[in-house]
């Protein structure tokens, strides 16, 4: 479970979107824009980016390979789905379906 001990910020009431990026990564970049428009739309989702450089031991811990990777939490901070790669909005909306 992952709380903002770990994320270094608060998690939403729902559900959180953690994004793990790093500075180089192109696909990074439109997965931040895809998820900040997801956690608008739905009520209570945060969107969290880790740079997965400065938290090694996050990555390390949670088993983190690439960058993007997208964590999908429940409320209780619970990972209820994981992806590698930029993901497409109707999926992330779909996973999230899981998690609230």
């Amino acid at each position: 479970m992952l709380g903002a001990a770990e994320l270094g910020e608060a998690p939403g009431e729902r559900a959180t979107l953690v994004q793990f990026s790093s500075a180089f990564c192109q696909p990074c970049r439109a997965t931040r824009r895809i998820l900040a428009e997801v956690a608008e739309m739905v009520e209570g989702v945060a969107h969290i980016e880790i740079d997965a450089e400065e938290r090694l031991d996050l990555v390390r811990a949670l088993g983190i390979e690439k960058t993007p990777t997208v964590l999908v939490l429940d409320s209780a901070g619970r990972e209820v789905r994981r992806a590698a790669g930029m993901p497409r909005k109707v999926d992330v909306i779909a996973a999230l379906g899981a998690a609230v």
